[in-house]
């Protein structure tokens, strides 16, 4: 059978072309319909980035929360580093997670330079208000209607800034990241915790600290950071996660096509397999690289047909999965904390 040493010969197989196409055509496509979908959405306010959800949460808590993530995920990467060089970044899943680090480390700048803009902002305010509320207690007393209102008018610069400016150029690739790595996220943790540990990491469940760690963190953090921001979460920008995994596959291609790597890191992309433009349909609809890989070690060839098409049927994608989540809290939150949940964004 060709290997990717002997040249020509392995490249120019009929499945080459095939998964070739099935990874071209929905790149195609999403980048075909981002721009008409993007015109669709609200535009992206420079303070959903660092303005939180909640009225009496001061911005400064949620910059301090990034910064810790940021470190936390920055110091378990540079672990799994330093144990196994730069070769982690064959997997899909250290992908995963150096996306979830970057998220957090621009998030950190874009957060300190909001709290810049919200110290000038409240401070200016603040003086506007006690001026005001001197010159008020001199000449009348407030009822306690008019107590309610003046505290509500020192809360209300989440709404007068929320309008002054869309997010610049750093502030859109922040949410970008942000949405790519929460569906790929989803996608890894779901199927580790889900499948992997159950039916074949139970007896060595505990051995592999760094990595089972890597498989939890990344969803908390990012779980904490959206219970926490006023981000919205478009549907469309499901096509920045389609060129996400697209572009691990690429990265694949290229090592192997320069000899640079001779093994597969997931056999399925193994070019050479006669199913493997069955692997790359599954791959380019966003279903996990981990689950297909376990699956093949743990069922019989007569199952497997079967289980990958009711995996295919019963999995919601990652991606899906988060935007629930999002929806969930914009939906429930407000009902639950009227008065503590601000909603800036649409």
């Amino acid at each position: 059978m060709p290997t990717p040493a002997d040249g020509a010969a392995y490249w120019l197989r009929w499945e080459v072309f095939v998964c070739g196409a099935l990874i071209a055509v929905p790149t195609a496509l999403a980048a075909a319909l981002l721009p008409r979908l993007r015109r669709s959405v609200p535009p992206l306010r420079a303070t959903d980035l660092w303005v939180p959800c909640w009225s009496r949460l001061h911005p400064a808590w949620l910059l301090g929360y990034r910064a810790f993530a940021l470190a936390a995920a920055a110091a378990l990467l540079g672990r799994n580093i330093a144990s196994h060089a730069l070769t982690v970044f064959f997997f899909y899943t250290q992908w995963t997670f150096l996306l979830v680090t970057i998220y957090f480390a621009l998030a950190t700048a874009i957060s300190a330079h909001g709290c810049w803009v919200y110290s000038k902002k409240a401070s200016r305010k603040a003086d506007e208000s006690h001026g005001f509320l001197n010159v008020d207690v001199e000449n009348r007393d407030l009822s306690g209607e008019r107590k309610r209102d003046e505290v509500d008018k020192v809360k209300s610069y989440y709404e007068e800034i929320a309008n002054e400016k869309r997010a610049a150029f750093w502030g859109r690739c922040m949410q970008i990241i942000y949405q790519a790595s929460a569906g790929a996220t989803m996608l890894t943790d779901v199927t580790f915790w889900g499948l992997l540990v159950p039916f074949f990491y139970r007896d060595k469940f505990g051995l592999a600290l760094v990595t089972d760690g890597m498989h939890s963190l990344n969803f908390v953090f990012l779980l904490i950071d959206t219970l926490l921001n006023n981000m919205p979460f478009p549907w469309y920008r499901i096509a920045f996660f389609v060129f996400w995994s697209c572009s691990y596959v690429t990265f694949q291609w290229v090592l192997h096509a320069s000899q640079a790597l001779s093994w597969w890191p997931y056999p399925f992309l193994d070019l050479a397999s006669s199913g493997a433009p069955l692997w790359y349909v599954l791959l380019s609809s966003q279903f996990s690289l981990n689950t297909i890989l376990r699956l093949c070690k743990i069922l019989t060839a007569t199952l497997i047909w079967c289980r990958y098409l009711g995996m295919a049927i019963a999995h919601v994608p990652g991606f899906t999965l988060y935007w629930l989540v999002v929806k969930g809290k914009r939906a429930y939150f407000p009902r639950l904390f009227p008065r503590a949940y601000v909603r800036t964004s649409n």
